[in-house]
């Protein structure tokens, strides 16, 4: 849906209407369940339910600004710029440098298993940017787009390792609703409310807008969460790792984005390092790379 708005083939502005921005995208995609989800939680808990103490505001706030937010907008970007394998699987290689991070941090053991991950990781990219397509001409992602998917990466794997402890003492819930606020105030002074009504956005863009957020946050998160009531954790989080398949192939069905075998191929291996990654571990390390689905 975000490739279809940036590229102006979603229906409901095609006609007359100019692409949405991917800053909007990002900005009400947070601000609309934020308005949505506080109201919720306030009346079913009551302040004391999702208050948290000040020090633990300030992690909320990093999640909320380096994590989300910046993964939100650079992930938007890189499908702007490419198109949705090459961002969905740039990202999505996030498991791969919490991998790396909390090996460094000694918090788990190297193993071969986790080396051929990265491996298979670093090789999978390679092939979806085409980074090997020296009949076609060579290296031909275009470059901004490509960076704004690995800083999605990072940012993406920053939010998994940050949230870790917090997420550790508080319901996800309670944890989401505040990185949302700091994600939503944090977009405010980005992009003012007064930059936003002169966009002159139509009725039309503004009721996408709501629904996208509603589809893709709060729905996306009320239905993982209700799958951990039926699977265990790790299972739970690879059986999420089928979400670049699917938006792969609705878009090749849905906007006609075509996936050569060469990228066929990357994308296989990127999914078999993320389902190598995230397996748990014989030797029981203290850390378990757990990736959301938060992008």
């Amino acid at each position: 849906m975000g490739r279809a708005v940036f590229t102006g083939k979603f229906l409901a502005i095609s006609r007359g209407l100019r692409p949405i921005d991917p800053l909007i995208l990002s900005q009400t995609r947070t601000t609309f369940s934020l308005l949505v989800l506080l109201p919720v939680l306030a009346v079913s808990r009551g302040w004391q339910g999702i208050k948290v103490p000040a020090r633990d505001l300030v992690y909320c706030f990093f999640l909320g600004t380096l994590g989300v937010a910046v993964s939100n907008y650079f992930y938007y970007v890189a499908i702007q710029r490419t198109n949705v394998a090459t961002a969905i699987i740039v990202q999505y290689t996030a498991p791969v440098w919490v991998l790396i991070y909390v090996v460094a941090r000694g918090r788990q053991k190297l193993s071969w298993p986790k080396v051929t991950a990265v491996a298979l990781a670093v090789i999978g990219i390679a092939l979806v940017i085409d980074l090997f397509a020296v009949n076609s001409g060579g290296f031909r992602v275009d470059s901004y787009g490509l960076l704004a998917a690995i800083i999605a990466s990072f940012s993406f794997a920053f939010y998994n390792v940050a949230g870790h402890s917090i997420l550790g003492r508080y319901d996800r819930w309670r944890v989401l609703v505040w990185t949302l606020a700091f994600a939503a105030l944090f977009w405010l002074f980005v992009n003012t409310p007064w930059k936003i009504a002169a966009a002159h956005y139509a009725p039309g863009q503004w009721l996408f807008l709501f629904v996208f957020s509603m589809l893709s946050v709060l729905g996306a998160f009320s239905l993982y969460f209700l799958g951990l009531q039926y699977l265990e954790p790790t299972r739970a989080i690879v059986a999420s790792c089928l979400e670049p398949v699917f938006s792969i192939l609705l878009a090749a069905m849905l906007i006609g984005e075509h996936v050569r075998p060469v990228q066929t191929a990357g994308i296989v291996l990127v999914l078999c390092a993320i389902v190598i990654v995230q397996r748990p571990d014989r030797s029981r390390d203290r850390d378990p790379v757990l990736v959301e689905p938060m992008e």
